[in-house]
């Protein structure tokens, strides 16, 4: 990979994203300087500071920019400040569309007990035991993207 250079969008989002990625794009530098690449990084703006600066979860420029990057450093979006907004325009809508546009399908959750918080856990577990497992959801229908629709008459409809 010597030499190579790669584009990468930056959504810091809201809250404490821009702290976690700020500190994800430091160990990313010492990794280009180890082991030998570059990173073209352009910020934009996502999740509630967009829709702050621009009106809406996820500008135009900020999906544009995404399409052309060959990685996208996302932060954690959202926060109690949005969330009296309709749910289509509140930061996390900026999530699905970003998901839709770059056709992921897939959200995977590491899971990893580690021992200063077993005590924490609801979990009783025998001495050594561990907890490591991924949980993977699939992102392309049902709640995220299917179909919605409404349908009965509520209470007033009674079973014969």
């Amino acid at each position: 990979m010597s030499g190579k250079q790669w584009k990468m969008a930056i959504l810091p989002g809201d809250g404490i994203g821009p702290e976690v990625t700020r500190a994800a794009l430091q160990v990313l530098d010492v990794c280009a300087a180890q082991y030998g690449f570059s990173v073209e990084k352009t910020e934009l703006p996502f999740g509630g500071v967009a829709i702050d600066a621009c009106g809406r979860p996820l500008p135009q420029e900020t999906l544009d920019a995404c399409l052309k990057s060959d990685a996208v450093l996302l932060g954690a979006v959202g926060g109690p400040r949005w969330d009296p907004l309709p749910l289509g325009q509140r930061p996390e809508a900026g999530l699905l569309g970003l998901r839709r546009a770059l056709g992921l399908y897939a959200n995977v959750r590491p899971i990893c007990l580690r021992e200063p918080l077993r005590g924490l856990s609801p979990l009783r577990l025998p001495p050594g035991a561990r907890i490591d497992f991924e949980i993977i959801r699939e992102l392309t229908g049902d709640i995220y993207f299917g179909a919605h629709s409404i349908a009965g008459s509520g209470a007033s409809e009674r079973a014969s």
